[in-house]
């Protein structure tokens, strides 16, 4: 139980630091959008501490699997992130051709 605790603790933590909370100063009018990429490091830091933790059965697997997972979300986030561009890239070439 106390692991099951820590995990979801070192999760919670993890999401509310990502969310509108840490902004509370910041001017609201011109918000920016999340990265593809930061949003998947966050994911899988996130999914990877709380699977770290109950496989490893520590804080040391949650911290090891929060790393691997927010690297392997982060590589996910930046693949998708250029294949959205390459489409818009495709779009506009299409688009210039047919004028």
């Amino acid at each position: 139980m106390k692991k099951l605790a820590i995990c979801l603790s070192l999760a919670m933590a993890t999401i509310i630091s990502a969310g509108d909370a840490a902004h509370a100063q910041q001017d609201t009018s011109k918000k920016k959008k999340m990265s593809s990429q930061g949003k998947g490091a966050i994911i899988g830091g996130a999914g990877g501490a709380v699977a770290g933790g109950l496989i490893g059965g520590d804080v040391k697997g949650a911290l090891i699997g929060g790393a691997l997972g927010a690297g392997g979300g982060y590589i996910i986030g930046n693949e998708k992130q250029k294949s959205k561009e390459k489409k818009a890239q495709a779009k506009k070439d299409s688009i210039k051709n047919k004028q």
